[in-house]
C-alpha cells in the first residue's frame, strides 16, 4: 500500500458522503419521530457489517436519543439474539430469520429499517416484503446497485458506491445523523 491508495479511498468515501440525499434523511427522521410520537416500535436488521451498524444504531437511538427525548424509543435490533436466529434458521430457513421475528413482534403502523449493501439478501428482502404486506412502513439503506430492496421498501436511500466498506461507513453516518438529529436538536 502507498499513500495514493489511501488518498483515493478517502476521495471515494467523500464522494459517497456528498451523494447522501439530505432531504431523504430528513424524511426518514420524520418517520422515526412519528413512530416515537405514536408509541410505535422500530425494528432494524442487517447481515454482517450491516448487522453491526444496526446494533450500533439501535443502541444510540434506544439509549442516547431516548435520554434526550424524555420518553424511550421502542426499538429493537433483530440481529442480536443468536439463539433466536439459529432456532429460526434451523427450524425454518435462514431467509426467515427476520420475517419470523417480525411476525412475533410487529404490529401495523410499526417502522422497519434495514441496512444492506447488495440490497438482495433473501432474509432481508423477505422480511421487508412481509412488513409491507402487514402494513408496516419500511426503509432500506442500500449500496449503489440498489438491489430488490431499493424498489421494495417504501423509502430507500442508495449510497452511490458498491464498495462494502464505503457503503457501510456511509450507512453508519446516516444512522448517526438520524440519532443525533434527536440528541442535538
Amino acid at each position: 500500500m502507498n499513500q495514493s491508495y489511501f488518498k483515493h479511498y478517502l476521495d471515494r468515501q467523500k464522494q459517497a458522503y456528498d451523494a447522501i440525499p439530505i432531504d431523504k434523511v430528513e424524511h426518514i427522521i420524520n418517520l422515526i419521530k412519528k413512530c416515537w410520537a405514536d408509541d410505535r416500535q422500530l425494528f432494524a436488521f442487517g447481515n454482517g457489517g450491516s448487522a453491526s451498524n444496526v446494533s450500533h444504531f439501535i443502541t444510540d437511538l434506544g439509549k442516547s436519543a431516548s435520554d434526550k427525548m424524555g420518553r424511550r424509543f421502542r426499538c429493537l435490533s433483530l440481529n442480536e439474539s443468536v439463539s433466536w436466529i439459529t432456532a429460526l434458521g434451523n427450524d425454518y430457513a435462514y431467509e426467515d430469520i427476520y420475517m419470523q421475528q417480525l411476525h412475533n413482534y410487529a404490529r401495523p403502523g410499526d417502522l422497519v429499517l434495514t441496512l444492506s449493501v447488495s440490497g438482495n439478501s433473501p432474509n432481508v428482502v423477505k422480511a421487508i416484503q412481509w412488513a409491507n404486506d402487514n402494513d408496516l412502513t419500511t426503509i432500506a439503506l442500500v449500496g449503489g446497485k440498489g438491489g430488490r430492496l431499493a424498489d421494495l421498501a417504501h423509502e430507500s436511500i442508495i449510497i452511490q458506491d458498491e464498495h462494502y466498506g464505503r457503503v457501510e461507513d456511509a450507512q453508519m453516518t446516516i444512522c448517526h445523523m438520524l440519532c443525533y438529529g434527536f440528541i442535538e436538536s
